[in-house]
């Protein structure tokens, strides 16, 4: 049901050593970025310093380390919802907001933050800005995605003007006080302190969550399990440009296990307590401990009919509606006694569980999100139901204590102290876990999509197609989900999953086109089968783009024109008249709404040469098709991109007439040839053989012996299709533990992939190319450059351009790749 991914650790130097802070923490963020804080120590000046490091989980060894400038140690670390902010807050009652520089996913800048002067955070959590999805794992069958995921009515912790959600963060200190900070738009933060309650107490354990009403709920205990849990309700507000709070007390529990004769003072201490979810104030885990042991409890929150007294009822009948209500919190769930917990990891999927009730809950048992992690102090970790608390997986560290022989257990007792996951922390959809030990080394856990029980391959497939879709829906990296993927699944899921994709409405389609055609090409990376298909689906979004952003230059001529833009007038014109005669198709369009500056059509030369040396490769790969597949191949049957670069030759025709210099360069065997006339009559007659999905033909002799006969008339360009990415994804199919070091890449050996990309890649030593702005870098590229975390493209990171329609290009990918993957700097030696 577990298995360990890769495992990676720091190199032992001699004067300074990496070693776990005291509490250690991390958090993971959607766009699959792991944060985790460990104490350099120097040998010789026995100081130590506060580190934060920053992980993307493909590139682990790329670790960022900064000096985190907390003078006590960090005790909270929380990402924003969008995994691009990083909160840390430490033992003195700093708090600090981490962001992106040149939204590089391996360089962080501290850019705000607030204090509670020599007040230790216990508990840190960014406000709640009102988005919440709901998973129906029932209805993971259903062909709509509204019903699979439905928007739950939720509101922020607090509006701006318009309803719009204000940012900012909450935390707790160990002297019971509550400060709220918020971000206004113009950069200053408001903050503001509050006692919890009259009484101030000792806070040893805190957990922030939210209600659907926009209320923040705080749980406190004072770390004895003989003290009461309590709860306080939070609402924030500004008045006058400043930030109120008022807090009210909600009620309180006591711990089972301490109410229990048998158990009374078994387990002295609380140590871990924590909401279900940030968004699910009605249920909390709690776990206490002794030295040796510990018992987990989960607890709900109910409304209750408050009986009334018989007197009562004859003086004024109780019926229905009127009854008195009260909340109560009520026990779901108890362990038995277990060893030592050291960890505690919950699910961040949003299952939408129709009741609490246990039975209810089991029937969808298997599904990963349903699980919480426990860490114990023997290495060993245990997946239970969140509301049941049975056991679903198992998983044992390389010293913990299998179910072996008495002689074994001894032994093992025997060899020293236990190294266990002193903080950990789930993906977003609970098929990974990533746990920081004892010796401050990260290791990556997958957690299998069955749980570890036999399911037979449809219902694995279906699980990891559910969790796909609803990455799709909500923009969240997917990485997590490929660690589960086999080269015999990819086929299936790709298809699957472009079934579901074409069930949607139109407009949905619309939203999720890019994201649709980036997943099948990560899939695809992951077969050998399927490898050449990743090129076609990149070029596919790169053809997209290009397309996008050259019809958006188009301007209306009269402002009071028809409600059609220029950019739709030209694919309605394009799809109607089917002449193979580009001038004929051009003649049937207003070409004054196609003038542009001469500079701008000069600055946009080399993607107009993407378009016609595409056009050009695929034309001239068109006899092979029938040869083992090659990039490229998908095009030829797909009638929407060829209609697409149709309609670029046509705006690119136009723009030729008014600037010849922006039009794509071709080596011609003959000086009188027509280029572009011929490219677009052969690509018509293609496009005229697919254009319409259900009634396809095949391209007939002349057009095979025409397009044979371009190697001769034309010279055919070498296509730059993506780099080899470095990733360590394809690594870890063959689920053998890879061993890594931060800070040192590892090499190729045992790539398994990567033999498979040979023929697209350019061998060390050629010149290297911006896959964005199609411009080369040379051999060894002197201008630094960045990486996309997922697909590998390269782009430099600052521009060249001063033209402002390049620049509206490269603001496009300025914080995301084509692929919807982050950037990272690379070095400048990079091969």
């Amino acid at each position: 049901a577990m298995d360990l991914a890769y495992v990676c650790e720091w190199e032992k130097k001699p004067k300074s050593n990496h070693c776990p802070s005291v509490p250690l923490v991390c958090a993971w963020s959607c766009r699959n970025l792991v944060a985790f804080t460990t104490d350099l120590k120097n040998e010789e000046e026995k100081d130590l310093t506060h580190m934060v490091h920053i992980i993307d989980t493909e590139h682990p060894w790329d670790v960022y380390s900064v000096n985190s400038g907390h003078a006590e140690v960090i005790t909270c670390l929380e990402w924003d919802q969008s995994g691009s902010r990083l909160l840390s807050a430490d033992a003195d009652g700093h708090i600090k907001c981490w962001s992106m520089t040149d939204h590089l996913a391996n360089s962080w800048e501290n850019t705000v933050g607030s204090m509670v002067e020599g007040d230790p955070v216990v508990a840190l959590s960014w406000l709640h800005n009102g988005v919440k999805l709901a998973l129906h794992v029932e209805k993971s069958g259903a062909s709509n995605f509204g019903e699979k995921f439905s928007r739950v009515k939720f509101s922020p912790s607090l509006t701006l003007f318009g309803g719009k959600p204000m940012e900012g963060w909450i935390a707790v200190t160990i002297s019971g006080l509550v400060t709220v900070s918020l971000l206004k738009p113009n950069g200053q933060v408001l903050t503001s302190t509050e006692s919890l309650c009259r009484l101030r107490c000792r806070v040893a354990l805190a957990d922030v969550a939210f209600t659907g009403g926009g209320n923040i709920v705080v749980a406190t205990s004072d770390g004895s399990s003989t003290s009461p849990v309590q709860f306080y309700k939070v609402c924030v507000s500004v008045v006058n440009e400043k930030c109120k709070i008022d807090t009210e007390i909600l009620p309180s529990l006591f711990m089972r296990c301490t109410t229990d004769p048998a158990r009374k003072d078994k387990y002295p201490a609380i140590t871990h307590l924590k909401f279900l979810a940030r968004d699910m104030s009605e249920q909390v885990l709690l776990c206490a401990s002794n030295q040796n042991s510990s018992i987990v409890e989960c607890w709900s929150l109910r409304k209750e009919g408050l009986p009334v007294n018989n007197i009562f009822q004859q003086i004024s009948p109780v019926v229905g509606d009127k009854q008195p209500m009260i909340l109560k919190w009520r026990i779901l769930s108890a362990t038995n006694d277990l060893d030592r917990v050291s960890a505690v990891a919950l699910p961040k999927l949003p299952i939408s569980l129709t009741n609490t009730d246990l039975k209810v809950a089991n029937d969808t048992k298997f599904f990963p999100g349903l699980g919480l992690a426990l860490a114990f102090h023997d290495g060993s970790v245990h997946i239970v139901h969140r509301l049941s608390l049975q056991m679903m997986a198992v998983f044992y560290g390389s010293s913990s204590q299998r179910p072996v022989d008495e002689q074994t257990i001894k032994r093992q007792r025997t060899a020293g102290p236990l190294v266990h996951f002193k903080a950990m922390q789930l993906s977003w959809t609970s098929l990974a876990l990533a746990g920081i030990d004892s010796h401050g080394k990260l290791s990556m856990l997958r957690i299998s999509p069955s749980m570890g029980h036999v399911l037979d391959m449809n219902m694995s497939l279906r699980h990891l197609l559910f969790l796909l879709e609803y990455c799709m829906v909500t923009g969240y990296d997917w990485w997590d989900i490929l660690l589960h993927v086999q080269p015999n699944m990819v086929q299936n899921l790709v298809e699957k999953l472009h079934e579901e994709y074409m069930r949607q409405n139109a407009a949905l389609q619309q939203v999720l086109s890019t994201r649709i055609v980036a997943m099948k090409a990560s899939l695809c990376k992951l077969s050998s089968s399927t490898i050449a298909r990743v090129c076609d689906y990149h070029a596919k979004l790169f053809l997209i783009a290009i397309s996008c952003t050259l019809k958006s230059l188009l301007r209306p001529h009269f402002l009071n024109t028809p409600d059609k833009s220029p950019g739709d007038r030209l694919t309605e014109i394009c799809s109607k008249i089917t002449d193979i005669d580009i001038d004929k198709v051009m003649i049937n369009l207003k070409t004054e709404e196609f003038v542009l500056e001469m500079t701008t059509l000069q600055s946009l030369q080399q993607l107009i040469q993407w378009v016609g040396d595409f056009v050009l490769y695929l034309l001239a790969s068109l006899p092979n098709q029938g040869s083992p597949v090659r990039p490229g191949h998908s095009f030829l049957r797909d009638g929407a991109s060829l209609g697409m670069f149709r309609e670029l030759m046509v705006v690119i025709r136009i723009w030729g007439l008014l600037k010849p210099s922006c039009l794509p360069v071709y080596t011609a065997t003959s000086d009188t040839q027509d280029s572009m006339s011929l490219l677009f009559r052969l690509l018509t007659k293609l496009w005229l053989c697919c254009r319409e999905e259900n009634h396809m033909t095949e391209p007939d002799d002349t057009l095979i012996d025409e397009c044979c006969l371009l190697p001769s008339q034309l010279l055919i360009p070498n296509i730059d299709w993506l780099p080899i990415n470095d990733g360590i994804i394809s690594k870890l199919q063959n689920k053998q533990l890879v061993r890594l070091q931060f800070g040192k890449a590892p090499g190729l050996v045992g790539h398994t992939v990567s033999s498979q990309f040979d023929a697209f890649v350019r061998a060390p030593g050629q010149p290297k190319i911006d896959h964005l702005r199609r411009l080369h870098l040379g051999a060894y590229p002197t201008e630094e450059c960045k990486s996309c975390t997922r697909c590998g493209c390269v782009t430099m990171l600052k521009s060249p351009n001063k033209v402002t329609a390049v620049k509206q290009w490269e603001q496009r990918w300025i914080k995301n790749c084509l692929c919807g993957g982050l950037w990272r700097r690379m070095p400048l030696s990079y091969s």
